[in-house]
């Protein structure tokens, strides 16, 4: 495990590495977000990102088909998205609609274009897309009753499409590979609350922006985190931490209704977060540990391993 030390000023709240593993973004509540070059046990400052006036709580990579491009949230309630060209970064674009604190950015998967949603403290939820002209259009819409804290998108593709075939009454002549991948491709996010709630969102066309399409309830205190789980199987898996000492790990079968399985903890828990093959669930919480779960064979969610700072 490689360790860097004397990063920031003042607490780091999140890090994330790019999509190939070769820059890292940390964020602080110094204001300032760094980004490294590491390459195993050696890491190198590239630049240091100022524009934001408050804890910087969350950074998110853009997919490298846009460019190199990374998105930040503050506590000023403002996002900005970042941009490196030839060496330099520049602000690309400023999101300051939200009226409170923006806790969870994340970018869409990179099938349905570059797509931002943003989670505030003021309840809403945002979703920035690019356009094809050079803009940004803004949504922007209540989410939750007391607070939005977190935000992640489902995997682009439904549970078990990229297996299925199309169906036999179809004409050949009407499927094209374009109408196949529009049919494929979803977008939905999950939100967690302060309202205790975990909340499913997915984009209808015929209103122009997202509606709720479930309600989760589980949780007795503010949920910190939600994560999807980034797999193609039938089962769809989305993971939540709360302050009231559990991770609740939700799965869907074939769109049916959402059942849940409480894993319960001996500290408040602030984070989730699904391996790249959705399989292994991390958790951290207040006793300065992250924990590692994997499910059995028999439907069972049980700890593999345990880190401790």
């Amino acid at each position: 495990m490689t360790q860097l030390s004397n990063l920031h000023d003042d607490m780091i709240h999140d890090c994330a590495l790019d999509y190939y593993g070769k820059r890292l973004a940390t964020c602080s509540s110094d204001k300032t977000i760094k980004i490294f070059e590491v390459d195993r046990d050696n890491h190198r400052l590239l630049e240091t990102l100022r524009g934001h006036d408050g804890p910087v709580w969350q950074v998110s990579w853009a997919h490298p088909k846009f460019g190199t491009i990374l998105a930040s949230a503050s506590y000023d309630g403002k996002v900005i998205i970042w941009q490196e060209r030839s060496g330099s970064w520049s602000k690309l674009f400023e999101h300051a609609n939200h009226h409170a604190s923006v806790n969870s950015v994340q970018w869409a998967p990179h099938e349905a274009g570059a797509v931002l949603a943003c989670a505030s403290s003021d309840a809403k939820v945002s979703v920035l897309e690019f356009k094809d002209d050079g803009t940004w259009d803004t949504k922007l819409f209540p989410a939750h009753v007391i607070g939005c804290n977190a935000v992640s998108w489902a995997p682009a593709t439904q549970p078990a499409s990229l297996v299925q075939t199309t169906s036999s009454s179809a004409s050949a002549s009407t499927v094209t590979p374009a109408t196949q991948q529009q049919h494929l491709t979803q977008r939905r996010f999950v939100t967690g609350g302060s309202d205790n709630l975990v909340k499913i969102w997915s984009y209808s066309p015929e209103v122009g922006t997202y509606v709720e399409e479930s309600v989760l309830e589980g949780h007795q205190d503010w949920v910190r985190d939600v994560a999807w789980a980034p797999s193609i199987l039938p089962k769809s898996y989305i993971a939540s931490a709360s302050q009231d000492k559990s991770v609740i790990i939700w799965t869907q079968q074939d769109g049916g209704v959402w059942n849940k399985k409480v894993l319960q903890m001996d500290t408040v828990l602030w984070r989730v977060s699904w391996s790249l093959s959705g399989n292994v669930l991390a958790v951290s919480g207040g006793d300065n540990k992250v924990s590692l779960w994997k499910e059995t064979l028999k439907g069972e969610w049980e700890k593999v391993s345990s880190v401790e700072e």
